[in-house]
């Protein structure tokens, strides 16, 4: 941390329950010289990595349907969401994380991944950075039907959908994820499929 505008001044720990929830207390020097002091709530659960799955012969992408509580709990019906396939890095680097998580939760065995972004999902709130990948698969690569694994409570459904379906979900309503959308919206500009 190098802004010579910032200090922090505390930071207290309200929760390590699942994840890490800080508050902290840090003077913001604005540009006309004074300085204000400000309190804010950080969730640091780490840094995560996503893939979109597509297959430019089939002219199809892999993604993943599962419930999010959080979802839920803020007026999704079912809880149900389809997403592209993700994780947290766990130490790994983005690379390794994403082929690992591919094969947990799609069942298919990537060699090699494209970078494509790197982004903060929710800046105001939450410290995650997420590194997006795209991947291409085909049939030689499925080495398990996938679904996550037991132990981390993982159900997860595996989708392979026409890639203009998908990409109409996002306008349907049906994909609001938003590493998914801005997956499938990179897929469409760049012509993958």
């Amino acid at each position: 941390m190098t802004n010579p505008k910032i200090k922090i001044q505390k930071t207290d720990l309200l929760s390590d329950n699942w994840y890490v929830l800080n508050k902290v207390t840090f003077d913001y020097q604005k540009e006309d010289n004074p300085t204000e002091t400000h309190i804010r709530e950080v969730y640091d659960r780490g840094n995560g990595a996503g893939i979109l799955l597509y297959n430019s012969i089939k002219k199809t992408v892999i993604l993943t349907r599962q419930f999010r509580l959080p979802t839920y709990l803020n007026g999704n019906k079912t809880g149900m969401m389809i997403e592209v396939c993700a994780g947290l890095l766990d130490k790994d680097h983005p690379e390794q994380c994403i082929i690992r998580e591919t094969e947990e939760e799609t069942g298919y065995h990537l060699t090699k991944v494209q970078k494509v972004f790197e982004t903060y999902m929710s800046p105001g709130s939450v410290t995650e950075i997420l590194y997006l990948f795209v991947g291409e698969y085909d049939e030689s690569m499925k080495v398990s039907i996938g679904g996550g694994i037991d132990t981390e409570q993982e159900n997860i459904e595996v989708l392979e959908l026409p890639f203009d379906v998908a990409f109409t979900m996002i306008q349907t309503g049906e994909i609001n994820d938003a590493k998914t959308i801005i997956l499938l919206q990179y897929a469409k500009i760049n012509k993958l499929l």
